[in-house]
């Protein structure tokens, strides 16, 4: 016995809603950016039906404000700004696209499109020219001003050994060149007399400080 599939029940409210662009933006000085379109996307099994409301409907005209999306099909809804005026610059308008099952009158889901009317597409081009040529100036200054903070370092660790490092070669040195204990014709003082392995010590240091000294 064949079991029939049985549609899930849909929670008013939570379906996802599909549709493209999400921002409307009209420019006063192109005429052809005065015509917007929607494109609402059915990607379900079954058929949706739909409603686009507004919230200033006098200042535009929707062509097929209501009608149906077949399943996973697309439909483009035309939205006109009629009202083009310099005071309605900048103001953000609203529009809500309600969707519901054919067969039923509650909302099942709904998306919120924001319109925007604006004086010039070319003013809008440039502000965002000249913000990107901001961006690209106060980066800029960073790396420098990185740079400049570096360049100290640089020069402290490129400008040669240091003077303790330099004082203990010369002490190495001096080492080495003082005579070993046993050696009785010298006019240096028995106590400055060094043994073997403390002039093996000495050279092992100065060695050292010889490869610190080429490395820097």
């Amino acid at each position: 016995m064949q079991q029939q599939k049985r549609q899930p029940e849909l929670v008013e409210g939570n379906l996802p809603v599909f549709v493209f662009p999400t921002e409307l933006i009209f420019y006063a000085d192109d005429q052809s950016t005065h015509k917007q379109v929607l494109t609402l996307y059915n990607p379900y099994e079954f058929a949706l039906k739909f409603k686009v409301l507004c919230t200033t409907p006098n200042k535009y005209a929707v062509v097929d404000a209501t009608g149906a999306v077949k399943p996973q099909c697309c439909v483009d809804i035309v939205i006109r700004h009629r009202d083009v005026r310099s005071s309605y610059y900048g103001v953000i308008d609203k529009f809500r696209l309600q969707v519901s099952e054919q067969s039923q009158r509650k909302a099942l889901g709904k998306k919120e499109i924001i319109a925007t009317l604006l004086p010039s597409a070319k003013e809008q081009q440039q502000q965002k020219e000249e913000e990107e040529k901001r961006i690209k100036e106060h980066l800029a200054e960073s790396v420098f001003f990185e740079q400049t903070l570096c360049q100290p370092e640089n020069r402290t660790a490129s400008s040669g050994p240091s003077l303790l490092t330099v004082f203990l070669g010369i002490v190495c040195i001096a080492a080495l060149m003082l005579p070993t204990l046993g050696e009785m014709e010298s006019l240096v003082p028995l106590y400055l007399h060094l043994s073997v392995n403390q002039k093996l010590v000495a050279a092992y240091v100065l060695g050292l400080i010889t490869m610190v000294i080429l490395r820097t």
